[in-house]
Formats: structure tokens, sequence, C-alpha cells
């Protein structure tokens, strides 16, 4: 009612009282309405009406109306739910009455308590903050954390999670939704950030693709070059060339069978001994996650086959 009052209160104002000017300026990023010629602030909790959206019948209507954040599968209420601020102010910005504030810390408790009503949103609330507690300590963005909460509920619904741990399905889900959406982390760094071994996440990761029918494409060398090259400190020339020798392997046909981060390691092996940005076998596979045998291995098969001249 009262933001209604003052909404009819700014149509109302055409002209300055001061200076009586009609050069009106609408300051929404500070919510005032100031005049342009004298520069007295005329209304200074001006509201915020919003562009004047196109829409074609009233669901359209609805469905672009500005209410509240935008839903998310990373909260277990796909964040529907209001919350009781900490602060204690009332909706005009005065402080909480002393006698009141313990009231309102009761009515906080439970307000809190009541969003989680089953065990069923229990189960998904402990999930979901697990996923945001693995996702943050590998810098995982927040589109990719979206696609490993829908493929986590999608879990729930299938009731896969019976007789197994949450950790374990959430690492899965991750393991997943990196691998769909193309942001490459390996199951040695996914079972870095849980108590679950990476053995258990890679088994419980295949019975969710298959059931779930994710349809997953197999994960490719190149896609890690970019990131294993940055935390080696490598340039854009070495990059490049560890690209090139990819594809000349793909291409030969050396790089089916074996596994993508093995192939990548050797390749900016290879390309970093080329390029002169010398890199050690123990640098490479430690931030590969693969051993230095493996780098040998494929360092043999790609300077072999490709004809590679290259000095150690």
């Amino acid at each position: 009612m009262v933001e209604n009052t003052k909404k009819k209160k700014v149509e109302e104002i055409e002209r300055c009282p001061e200076c009586g000017s009609t050069n009106l300026n609408r300051d929404y990023e500070h919510g005032e309405l100031v005049c342009g010629e004298c520069g007295a602030v005329i209304e200074d909790a001006y509201i915020d009406q919003g562009p004047e959206w196109r829409a074609f019948d009233s669901e359209q209507n609805e469905s672009r109306a500005r209410a509240g954040s935008p839903m998310t599968y990373t909260i277990h209420d796909k964040g529907l739910s209001t919350d009781i601020s900490w602060k204690n102010k009332d909706s005009y910005g005065r402080s909480i009455p002393t006698r009141n504030r313990a009231q309102l810390y009761r009515l906080r408790k439970w307000q809190k308590r009541i969003k989680v009503s089953n065990a069923a949103e229990r189960n998904l609330s402990q999930a979901l903050q697990e996923l945001e507690r693995m996702a943050s300590n590998l810098s995982i963005p927040d589109d990719v954390k979206e696609t490993a909460a829908v493929i986590y509920r999608k879990a729930v619904k299938q009731n896969m999670i019976r007789g197994r741990s949450i950790e374990g399905v959430v690492a899965g889900a991750l393991y997943a939704a990196c691998r769909i959406t193309n942001v490459p982390r390996t199951l040695g760094e996914i079972a870095s950030v849980t108590r679950v071994k990476k053995k258990e996440i890679g088994r419980t990761y295949r019975i969710m693709s298959r059931y779930l029918k994710l349809n997953i494409m197999p994960s490719k060398a190149e896609d890690y070059i970019s990131r294993f090259c940055s935390k080696l400190k490598l340039s854009m020339e070495t990059r490049n060339k560890a690209l090139e020798i990819l594809r000349a392997a793909e291409n030969a046909g050396l790089t089916s069978g074996k596994g993508p981060t093995g192939v990548a390691a050797a390749a900016i092996y290879i390309a970093s001994l080329m390029t002169g940005e010398r890199r050690t076998q123990r640098a490479v596979a430690e931030v590969a996650g693969v051993t230095e045998v493996t780098i040998r291995n494929r360092y043999k098969e790609l300077t072999e086959k490709l004809q590679l001249n290259v000095e150690q």
C-alpha cells in the first residue's frame, strides 16, 4: 500500500517545485528523482518500474515479470523460498526493539527448520551443499554446477542413491556434468576434494550414465591442453605446438584406445622441448595426474610414428 502511494506521488510530479523546470532525471541507481536544471532531489525513494517488456499474451507477460532472483537447481527448494534477514531491522530500515528480538530469533530458527520438511529434502539439501563445496574447490563455473544438480536430482528420482554415499553420487554427477559441458576435470582431481576413492567415483559415473541415458561423448586430449599448459606456465606458442602434435596423432590413429590425459601430457612435453620451454616429465606428470612411465611410453610412440626431431 505504501509503495502504491509513492508510485502515484512520483507520477503526479511533473515540474520541479524549486525552479518549475520539467527536465526531471530519474536516477534508478540511487532511487532518486532529480531536477536537471537546479539539481534539487525531488524524490529520494523513486521506484524502478523496469523496462516495458513486449508481450503478446498474458502468459508471456507473467513469465517476463521481474520478481526476485532466478530459479536455480543448486538449492534444494530451487531458490523459491524466502529468508528472514539476519539484520534486526524492519521493512522501513528501523531497528527492531530489544523486547521483540527474542521472538524474531525464534521465527528465524523455525523458518530455517521448515524449509527442510522431510528426509528427501534433507538429503537433497546436504547433497547440494556438498556439490557447492566440491565445485568451489575445483573452480568449476555455475553452468556446470547447475548441470550436476539436475543430474543428481534425476538420480534421486531413479532411486540410485540407495546403498551409495551421498558424496560418491554427487562426485559422479559432477564428473558427468564436466564431461557434458566440455569443462574437463579428471577423476583424480574430483577424488582429491572428496573422501571417495577414484575407482568408486568412476563406477558411480558409469552406472548413472547408463541408467540416466546421459549420452556423453568420450573426452578428447585437446580439451586438457589449455589447462595443463596454464598450470605449467607455458606460452601460447607451446600450446599451439602441442595441439598441432595432437591433431597429427589423431590423423595417424595414435590416440585411439589411449587415455586422453596421458596423450595430452606427452604432446605438451614434446612441444616444450621443441619450443625451448623445457619442462621435466615429473612436472608434466604431476599436473596431468599420470605417471612418468605413461609420458615416456606416449613420447616414444608419438616421436617414432610422427617422425618428430626432438632433442632432449
